[in-house]
């Protein structure tokens, strides 16, 4: 049974990629895309533009653009700013402090987590945003339904 999944990073991705391949638009355009509340969204694109990938324009015609090359930016870039510097891949309990047995099942697998979180952030490292972006150019224009 798995547990909430946060979905911060894949929609701030879904974001930057519409971002690189579209131009500027506007949260609820966005929103529209992802399929998610325009205010969730706003939230994702804070996190964002407070890392300087986007950036935003007040008013009617205003709306969010990217403010990074898109082959410069990669997922693991976006990973470490969404997760943080020690995500919890793998939701590794706290055992009983007075438990030798539950201390050193804890420390294993808190090292096994640390060297899992080490290669995804290395596969993603690999990745930039435009890589994401081909596969989407062909498909998006037909798509992409925007109120």
């Amino acid at each position: 049974m798995s547990g909430p999944t946060n979905t911060q990073f894949t929609v701030g991705l879904h974001a930057l990629t519409l971002l690189a391949y579209l131009g500027p638009m506007s949260s609820e355009t966005i929103a529209s895309s992802v399929g998610a509340n325009a205010v969730y969204v706003r939230r994702v694109l804070g996190r964002l533009r407070e890392a300087g990938y986007v950036a935003s324009r007040p008013g009617v015609h205003g709306g969010w653009e990217l403010r990074r090359d898109p082959a410069e930016l990669t997922l693991g870039d976006v990973w470490r700013l969404i997760a943080g510097p020690a995500p919890a891949l793998l939701g590794v309990h706290h055992a009983h402090p007075a438990c030798d047995a539950g201390q050193e099942i804890q420390a294993t697998l808190e090292a096994i987590e640390r060297r899992a979180a080490r290669a995804v952030e290395a596969e993603l490292d690999a990745i930039a945003v435009a890589d994401l972006t081909p596969d989407v150019a062909a498909q998006l224009p037909k798509h992409l339904r925007v109120a």
